[in-house]
């Protein structure tokens, strides 16, 4: 009896200390969230021209991929809605009724975009933006150009309510979720290198894209180091991880989802039906690049 009175309090003890951790992660992340950011940067000029808007259309799309969250439409989606961890709502970037897109000014877009920060300047959740923030000033102009010339949907998307699984994950995990973080806001955008099949503009948009929000700073793959749980790890990107690739092999994993063992990739993990939209100097770019980037085991950020 004596053990067990002894291990109930033992037990007990744990149970609390538990119970205070999670609530001092509850309390910081509830700080952390209602933190606001600075930015004091201008938009760039925004085009209206039809080459600009396609242009955008086309980053939107194959390169930066905004549509995976935001919709082929841009109306926005639903990414999870429960009591535990909360409402959350990718924006509706049309101009219709009751959209945010219909709200903010081209300034507040761009602020989104590249630094993660809302209008109200409290930062984004799930905003890609320590990718986003090299996007120069022509290629993310071109993209708020695209979100402009949308057809409007009418639908106004329930503000984003983080629950306590949620608020407990930024209160104990270092930049977790919180888009502005880990963002430098007074760093300078410096223009894209010219467009074309090199490996410069290869490391460009592989920065731009989103590759290494998955495949990780080192592309070396591995588990995601943002992604939800759950998710797949993704495959080693540098030489070591690409042996079985040549350029073509490469340019048909991308354009068709397919392995060179012929086995398919799953396009929910590997966003094939997007990047199947990328030009053959930008596949050709990226192939290059990938080809200078120091071989590291997998995993070995």
């Amino acid at each position: 009896m004596r053990f067990v009175r002894i291990a109930s309090k033992i037990l007990a003890g744990i149970i609390g200390l538990v119970i205070l951790a999670a609530a001092g992660a509850y309390g910081n992340g509830s700080r952390k969230l209602g933190k606001h950011f600075t930015v004091a940067e201008a938009a760039p000029s925004i085009p209206s021209d039809p080459a600009s808007i396609e242009r955008g259309h086309h980053f939107a799309t194959a390169i930066s991929k905004c549509v995976i969250c935001h919709g082929d439409n841009l109306s926005g989606k639903l990414f999870g809605d429960s009591r535990a961890v909360g409402t959350l709502w990718s924006a509706n970037l049309t101009s219709g009724k009751g959209a945010r897109g219909a709200m903010l000014t081209d300034a507040q877009i761009v602020n989104a975009i590249r630094h993660g920060v809302s209008a109200d300047g409290r930062s984004l959740l799930i905003m890609p933006s320590k990718m986003y923030t090299r996007l120069s000033d022509e290629d993310v102009a071109d993209i708020v150009a695209y979100i402009r010339s949308v057809p409007p949907v009418d639908s106004a998307r329930p503000a984003t309510r983080a629950g306590p699984l949620l608020r407990i994950m930024v209160g104990s995990v270092a930049g977790a979720m919180q888009s502005a973080t880990g963002v430098d806001h007074n760093a300078p955008h410096p223009a894209a290198p010219p467009s074309g099949p090199t490996a410069e503009y290869g490391s460009y948009l592989v920065s731009v894209g989103g590759c290494k929000f998955c495949h990780g700073a080192g592309l070396s793959g591995g588990p995601l180091e943002e992604g939800p749980p759950g998710s797949l790890p993704a495959a080693n990107l540098t030489p070591e991880g690409l042996k079985a690739y040549d350029e073509a092999k490469f340019s048909r994993a991308l354009r068709e989802g397919i392995r060179p063992s012929g086995v398919p990739i799953n396009p929910e993990f590997m966003p094939w039906k997007l990047t199947k939209l990328m030009t053959d100097d930008e596949i050709r770019a990226v192939w290059k690049y990938l080809q200078t980037v120091p071989p590291k085991p997998y995993g070995n950020h």
